[in-house]
């Protein structure tokens, strides 16, 4: 063997002694990798599932609902006493406050009637004061006829003594004058006793208490209080609404002449599922969104619950309908909760009618409670798309 092949030879046996030493060990199989579908699939079953979680909790731990609406007193503003319109002092949806001058109605005819009322009470007052004298008048004339009566009694005392004593002294004549003057003065007192009483009756009670007086004082008060309501006023504060008439308007008793919404007596009334009222109470601590100030929620608390709604059930003599339901889940009967702002934050932003979204705490839950905080400023946040 030639000195090259001796060399190529032994690289070759050292090449294989090197790999024999450099080869692993044999490695354990790689663990499958799982399908990203299926990964996909099981994190939004897990966040599905923690969704319901929450919402079978906070159901009845923080109720909310998003059917919410402003609502407060709206009066229809109308006239107490018909006329014409002279001046209209405020403009459609103007701000308001108590007494502020709404509608002027012509005051001419009130403030003549006024000043007629007054002339009838001064008239009873004379009336009566010439009643009173009528009364002093009866009693002098009744005075006068008790003391003619007194004076023929005690001239017929003495003729029937005389007579008495000596029959021959008088005439059966001056006996009979001295009956009939009697009988007479008896007459007249019975007269004017009578005379005074009518007199007393006409009259009635003296002063202030007189009927006669106190009608026309009745009737006075009425046409003060006529005039008096010609001035159609605010009767708080708030904010004239539906305004649609001017000067020479003819304004009806009773009929609606514009629309008074109040800025104080304000509430939401949140319609919340019959499962929501579990655990609510009066008094429960609750947080409100309104659609026209979105970012903002403002402080409330349950004032009050309704006890029943409205079924639909038929009228009497009539018959039954059954209740259809579309699919196979029942719609859940909702009851209206009554939510009183706390503070004025929302003074300027409550108007009747608004959307409001609204949630209450009730009870100390500290995660569904933060979970309840953090839903409603969503859903603040989120009405700025609306």
């Amino acid at each position: 063997m030639s000195e090259e092949e001796v060399v190529s030879t032994e690289p070759q046996a050292a090449s294989t002694e090197g790999d024999a030493e450099a080869s692993p060990e044999p490695q354990a199989p790689r663990r499958k990798r799982m399908d990203p579908a299926r990964r996909i699939t099981l994190i939004v079953l897990a966040v599905v599932a923690v969704l319901f979680g929450w919402h079978l909790m906070a159901d009845r731990a923080t109720p909310y609902t998003d059917l919410g609406n402003v609502d407060g007193y709206v009066i229809p503003i109308a006239a107490q006493v018909p006329g014409y319109i002279t001046e209209v002092g405020v403009v459609l949806n103007q701000v308001v406050e108590e007494g502020d001058l709404i509608i002027q109605i012509d005051t001419l005819p009130y403030q003549l009637a006024v000043n007629s009322a007054r002339a009838s009470l001064e008239l009873s007052g004379q009336q009566v004061r010439a009643q009173i004298s009528a009364i002093a008048s009866a009693a002098g004339r009744l005075g006068v006829s008790e003391a003619q009566l007194d004076r023929q009694q005690r001239y017929h005392d003495r003729v029937e003594a005389i007579a008495a004593e000596n029959p021959g002294a008088l005439s059966q004549a001056d006996r009979d004058r001295a009956v009939t003057a009697l009988a007479q003065a008896e007459a007249s007192v019975i007269s004017a006793e009578a005379e005074l009483e009518k007199a007393k009756e006409t009259l009635g009670v003296e002063g202030e208490a007189n009927p006669a007086i106190k009608a026309a004082a009745a009737a006075l008060a009425q046409a003060e209080f006529n005039l008096d309501n010609t001035m159609i006023r605010a009767p708080r504060a708030g904010i004239i609404g539906d305004l649609q008439l001017t000067e020479g308007h003819f304004a009806a008793a009773g009929q609606p002449l514009a629309t008074f919404i109040s800025a104080q007596d304000v509430w939401v009334r949140a319609n919340m599922r019959e499962n929501n009222l579990g655990r609510m109470k009066v008094g429960n601590r609750a947080e409100i969104a309104l659609d026209v100030a979105p970012g903002q929620i403002f402080e409330g608390h349950v004032a009050s619950m309704s006890a029943g709604v409205e079924t639909g059930q038929q009228a009497r003599g009539s018959l039954p309908t059954a209740e259809q339901t579309q699919g196979w889940l029942q719609d859940p009967q909702r009851f209206p909760v009554i939510i009183r702002f706390d503070g004025d934050d929302a003074s300027g932003y409550r108007r009747a009618g608004g959307r409001a979204s609204v949630i209450v705490y009730t009870g100390s839950n500290p995660l569904l409670n933060l979970l309840g905080k953090l839903q409603i400023r969503l859903t603040t946040i989120f009405s700025y798309l609306r």
